[in-house]
């Protein structure tokens, strides 16, 4: 068996090669598609209660569906970035230098950090419904050391007013930046 912070680092570490690979403009998408899931799902949740009450009743499984089908559908469309003639003709977003190699790795495990961290959080939020995965357990090092990380996820800290910033901010950058 292999504890969730296991897990957790060996996905940061995959997204951290993913990220060196695709350069930090791409990734830097994909940042922007995790942000912008949680603002519709925290938009959802806080606006519009009755849809998070039905999601919930029973065993608390839908919420954690619906939560985590919004998070993969825009982070797969967050990975299928097209390739804009009008980018490759600059060499604004070039990847053939050490720094660009370096960024798109930093993004790549932020991304990594990210992703499964909020997928985490919305399996510890649903209270761990499936036999797969078992709730950390307090007192031991694996479990103290998995609570530990559970109390940073992206989720927690990115609950509104943060998350609003967040999209603002990710607007701003996309608007500066990309056009």
């Amino acid at each position: 068996m292999i504890s969730l912070t296991g897990v957790f680092w060996m996905i940061v570490a995959i997204f951290t090669l993913i990220g060196a690979t695709r350069g930090w403009a791409k990734e830097l998408i994909v940042s922007f598609a995790v942000i912008l899931s949680l603002f519709v799902s925290t938009v959802l949740e806080v606006f519009l209660p009755a849809i998070k009450n039905s999601l919930q009743a029973g065993d608390g499984t839908g919420l954690f569906w619906v939560r985590t089908g919004l998070l993969i559908v825009l982070v797969f469309f967050g990975y299928q970035t097209p390739n804009l003639p009008k980018f490759a003709a600059t060499n604004r977003f070039a990847r053939d230098r050490l720094q660009d190699l370096l960024l798109g790795a930093f993004l790549g495990a932020i991304n990594g950090y990210l992703v499964f961290g909020s997928l985490w959080y919305f399996l510890a939020d649903a209270k761990y419904p499936f036999d797969l995965v078992i709730a950390p357990v307090a007192g031991t090092p694996a479990g103290d050391a998995a609570l530990q990380l559970a109390a940073i996820l992206p989720p927690v800290w990115m609950a509104p007013p943060v998350i609003y910033f967040a999209v603002a901010v990710a607007f701003i950058f996309v608007l500066v930046v990309f056009i």
